[in-house]
């Protein structure tokens, strides 16, 4: 059969059952993913580092063995965002300092992946350590919307996103500490999980008990990334935080279509500025929630001190993980992450001890939230897709930004009480460019979440809208 161009367009779910029905093989799915990159790739950047010969050989292994036995994927084709280790493969970080590095062994994502049938073909672009919602970096430059090749398409997964949305990728591995998984999704109109902590295993560095940062699945509709979730999900001691898989596969809770009851809407959590336009299709696709009878009320859980606790808990993350880095190779940093670790070596024990009593103190309130609502829905990103050259939005609405990061209050607020949260794509702004909305479950309610996304989508009816071919900027009037 070899490529076909067709394959592109079809859901990760549709080509799986083909590949289990013998209706296709893998390699026919690399041969088509390879041509389909030589056409569009080189305008969006989405996926810097092939490694086709590695998936070759590998999918040649996974044909020996019967279908039954091939995993949860059966030879499905991922990308690896260029954060985690792929034996044998470049993996950069983004960085200059590791331009020439490629592991000996894969991260425990990759290998537990690679079991469930996934073929690794290759690694989506990142900013540098994921720091940052705007994916560029001095190793590969800059990764491009889709949508319009002149707007960014958000980081640190934004490799990934527009790989899901120019139809270079069925689906991708992502990953979330202050939104990396939510806010490309929302910019390239794609769906991004950010899963509650534990429910992907990773190899632990630095500490055991890191628990900001997420691995998660990314795909172009709902039950696409169920089926990922499956296929990534799983308890492994080498992370003793991972948490077994559900008796009941999320892919089976998307399609049961299970609605919620009541469900709260907020514009801006309490603690943002909101683009009136962003704010404006959010609010309209979420009270469609009414049409499957859903009860919507305008609501949010208390999360004032948000701002102060995670900017204090990141900064320390990245002075334990980095702090060595900016004594020995600080001249190839970027400003942005040598400012974040200089932060976190600043703080003492009591700004530590402050920041993790708001932490529960947050994390109590939301669960108490929970209580009420089903699910909580807001936007997933506060602004539209804005220039790629600009490193970060500096300001929303009238109001400045301290930092780099202050702009993703709406993300990392979420991050903080320990919820799962996916990125749903929700409509788009007058100029035609993807909003997404954020929706929010208890923490390890990844089944409700995934359900009531799955009915959310299909009143909104926005499935099937990636992937596209890369579109130039509109021209001026």
């Amino acid at each position: 059969m070899s490529a076909d161009p067709a394959l592109v367009r079809e859901t990760a779910c549709a080509v799986v059952d083909k590949l289990k029905a013998g209706e296709v093989t893998p390699l026919d799915l690399l041969d088509t993913l390879e041509q389909r990159i030589a056409e569009v790739d080189g305008a969006v950047n989405a996926l810097p580092t092939l490694c086709f010969d590695r998936a070759r050989s590998r999918a040649a292994e996974l044909m020996k063995k019967p279908v039954a036995e091939r995993g949860v994927l059966a030879g499905l084709p991922v990308p690896i965002k260029d954060l985690t280790a792929v034996e044998g493969v470049l993996t950069t970080l983004g960085s200059p300092i590791f331009k020439d590095n490629v592991p000996a062994q894969s991260d425990l994502l990759v290998t537990h992946l690679e079991s469930n049938g996934a073929l690794v073909y290759a690694k989506s672009n990142t900013p540098e350590f994921g720091a940052g919602a705007n994916t560029f970096n001095e190793v590969f430059g800059a990764t491009r919307n889709p949508w319009d090749l002149s707007r960014s398409a958000a980081g640190s997964s934004g490799g990934a996103a527009a790989a899901l949305a120019s139809g270079t990728a069925w689906l991708a591995h992502g990953s979330d500490m202050g939104g990396s998984l939510r806010n490309p999704a929302s910019f390239c109109g794609i769906v991004g999980l950010r899963p509650s902590f534990g429910r992907v295993a990773h190899t632990p560095s630095v500490a055991i008990d890191r628990n900001l940062g997420v691995q998660g699945p990314m795909a172009r509709n709902v039950e696409d990334v169920a089926l990922l979730l499956d296929a990534m999900s799983g308890e492994y001691p080498n992370d003793p935080l991972s948490l077994p898989s559900p008796a009941t596969s999320f892919l089976a809770a998307a399609r049961s279509r299970t609605k919620p009851l009541r469900v709260a809407y907020s514009p801006d959590l309490g603690i943002t500025p909101v683009d009136p336009e962003v704010a404006a299709v959010t609010r309209k696709a979420a009270e469609r929630f009414a049409e499957a009878g859903v009860i919507v009320e305008q609501a949010q859980p208390d999360l004032s001190e948000a701002h102060e606790c995670f900017q204090t808990l990141r900064a320390f993350d990245f002075a334990i993980n980095m702090a060595k880095l900016l004594r020995t190779k600080p001249d190839l940093l970027k400003p942005e992450v040598i400012w974040n670790i200089e932060q976190g070596l600043k703080l003492t024990v009591d700004d530590l001890a402050k920041a993790e009593a708001q932490r529960v103190t947050l994390t109590a309130r939301a669960n108490e939230f929970f209580k009420t609502y089903d699910l909580l829905l807001c936007p997933a990103t506060i602004t539209a897709p804005f220039p790629v050259e600009q490193r970060y939005l500096a300001e929303c609405n009238g109001h400045t930004f301290d930092n780099y990061i202050e702009w993703l209050g709406i993300v990392y607020a979420i991050t903080l009480v320990c919820c799962p949260a996916l990125s749903l794509p929700c409509g788009f702004t007058a100029s035609g460019l993807p909003v997404g909305l954020q929706m929010v479950a208890r923490p390890r309610n990844e089944a409700g979440l995934l359900a009531g996304a799955a009915v959310l989508e299909d009143i909104l009816g926005v499935r099937g809208s990636t992937p596209i071919d890369p579109r130039p900027a509109p021209a001026s009037l």
